[in-house]
């Protein structure tokens, strides 16, 4: 079975609460074990940006179901494609925190030192991800 990535954008709906986030996470971590996808979640309390790796039936059933998530909206694929390896292996869903999504990276990728996912294209929102896989903590 091939190996995608998939790699999207979108906007919360409510205002955040701090049980959000956790939800999100135990229940993508549970889900994601079970299908062997493996990815990174980023959120600043108004976007998420999230990459899913693994086998493309589990990946696109995964987006379909977060297409019909209440909690969010305005979801635009930035990238899917076919890959060679995974680039989170390490996590089920690894989590980055608004905190440690710094001005500096952002900038480097972006038009602006404002993390707003649906400013980058697909090069940089890709290299954007490994570098705060690569420089900052994942939970």
């Amino acid at each position: 079975m091939r190996l995608v990535r998939l790699i999207y954008a979108s906007t919360i709906i409510r205002p955040y609460e701090g049980s959000t986030i956790e939800d999100i996470l135990s229940s993508a971590r549970n889900n994601n074990k079970l299908n062997d996808v493996t990815g990174l979640l980023c959120f600043n309390r108004k976007y998420f940006l999230q990459c899913l790796e693994g086998s493309r039936r589990a990946v696109n059933r995964i987006y379909g179901e977060l297409m019909a998530d209440p909690r969010h909206e305005d979801l635009v694929l930035l990238s899917y494609e076919d890959v060679d390896q995974r680039d989170f292996l390490q996590w089920e869903m690894g989590y980055v925190s608004e905190n440690s999504i710094t001005r500096e990276l952002t900038l480097r990728y972006s038009s602006s030192s404002d993390f707003n996912p649906y400013d980058l294209n697909k090069e940089s929102v890709h290299r954007l991800l490994l570098s705060l896989r690569d420089h900052v903590p994942v939970i």
